[in-house]
């Protein structure tokens, strides 16, 4: 399916009683939103870290065992909006700000005014809730590298912290990380919900083209492995 398809999504009321789209739709229009974010101009000589083969997470829907081994899985939390992230390893410490979709129906990304900007999908449950929260940001501008440049240097094991307005902190561990062309994203493989509370940090990666923008995107897969 081509990125360039448009993908449309009724929004509806949060209020209750909600009513989300399937994760199939959203999937779809979050795939053609972030093919939108071009996130800067791909001058630098280096470019932004991409993943090992190593950190990759498999090819099934069945995740990968903890880095750190079995053990107690935290219950799913109640809905609370996040308001901040920290990926301590990257040295990322961000806050965050609900993105939804466009007037044309195209997900929405953070504002690229703030570099340290991360962008949370209220379209889909908050970090800690059961099903897979999505949280993306922009790789770089032209200015220099953005909230997420060094997200492709994630490793599995490593921590994802989401701070939420009820005062917790929802703690993710990595499973895997991996870069997808944009032309062959796996929606639902991405962000299909497990049953368990997951998050997915993307940014994007990959390929750059002056044109087109980056070819791929970079998708940290974590589950939660604790609360404080």
């Amino acid at each position: 399916m081509s990125v360039s398809e448009r993908y449309q999504i009724a929004q509806e009321e949060r209020e209750t009683p909600k009513k989300r789209a399937p994760w199939g739709v959203i999937a779809l229009v979050l795939l053609t939103g972030l093919a939108l974010i071009r996130n800067g101009s791909g001058e630098f000589d280096e470019g932004p870290p991409q993943p090992a083969t190593a950190a990759a997470p498999g090819t099934g829907n069945t995740p990968s065992p903890l880095a750190t081994g079995p053990g107690p899985v935290p219950q799913a939390l109640p809905r609370s909006v996040p308001d901040r992230i920290r990926i301590p390893v990257i040295q990322v410490d961000a806050p965050v700000t609900p993105v939804g979709v466009d007037a044309d129906g195209w997900v929405a990304a953070p504002p690229p005014e703030d570099p340290n900007l991360a962008g949370w999908f209220n379209g889909a449950v908050t970090p800690g809730e059961k099903g897979t929260a999505v949280v993306d940001g922009h790789v770089d501008n032209s200015a220099g590298p953005a909230v997420f440049y060094g997200l492709g240097a994630v490793k599995k094991g490593n921590h994802v912290e989401i701070h939420r307005q009820d005062g917790r902190t929802a703690v993710f561990e990595v499973y895997g990380v991996e870069v997808f062309e944009k032309d062959d994203f796996p929606g639902d493989r991405v962000y299909g919900s497990k049953g368990t509370p997951e998050l997915r940090v993307i940014t994007c990666g990959g390929g750059y083209n002056k044109v087109t923008g980056y070819q791929g995107n970079v998708v940290v897969f974590a589950r939660l492995a604790g609360v404080r």
